[in-house]
């Protein structure tokens, strides 16, 4: 998957060793490593914030990132299909938000994936050839993918691309790219070869939902 470094720069500097201090560690298995200063986060687990209070952060937090909002659909629209599509699949549909947020650098969409893609995830822009980003007639359908997507990286008995297991019918194009199935449990083991290569792309992502929860009065 595409690297997004430049998400980090979005995040102020208090905030960040803010939502590092208040997070509290948790031991995990040595087959599930934690990223340092952060709880461990399942990818399959119920969302713990509503769309509304997903929109609340977006739209609430200071400083606002600079560029334009892009996404084919409001934000409150695309805030709500990540929760319902999350729930079908049993993923955390709250933190794949926030996963898209680093993705897109805040739906600006200033890399080399196209906001007319609907492809919030990076899924196919690899980085030796970030122009080949598969695409989605709709909103829905790239977050759909994206879910998917991370049921194979979460789940070991999400064997196949279609239902069942699968609630909705595959429209993931790299669902089968994925093995072992279920080789990351968690959000933690994100980065270093799962969906990107980068080391900082866990803590990028659990740093802004732990943002995003203490906005909304969450630990």
């Amino acid at each position: 998957m595409r690297i997004l470094s430049r998400v980090l720069r979005t995040v102020p500097l208090a905030i960040l060793l803010a939502a590092t201090a208040c997070a509290t560690t948790s031991p995990t298995a040595p087959s599930e490593p934690s990223t340092p200063g952060t709880t461990t986060v399942r990818i399959m687990a119920p969302s713990r914030l509503t769309a509304a209070q997903i929109v609340a952060w977006f739209r609430g937090r200071s400083p606002q990132p600079s560029g334009t909002y892009s996404a084919t659909v409001p934000v409150e629209t695309l805030a709500q299909i990540f929760v319902e599509e999350g729930a079908a699949e049993g993923v955390t549909g709250d933190v794949a938000f926030v996963q898209s947020i680093v993705e897109t650098g805040w739906f600006r969409f200033t890399g080399a994936v196209p906001a007319s893609k609907n492809n919030f995830s990076g899924l196919g822009a690899v980085d030796s050839s970030p122009g080949d980003a598969a695409s989605f007639p709709d909103a829905r359908t790239g977050v759909r993918a994206q879910m998917q997507h991370l049921r194979a990286y979460a789940d070991p008995t999400a064997t196949t691309c279609s239902v069942p297991p699968l609630h909705n019918p595959c429209v993931d194009p790299r669902f089968d790219l994925v093995l072992p199935k279920g080789k990351a449990t968690t959000w933690n083991q994100m980065g270093n070869g799962n969906w990107a290569s980068a080391s900082t792309y866990a803590s990028s992502i659990l740093l802004l939902f732990t943002e995003a929860l203490g906005f909304n009065g969450l630990s």
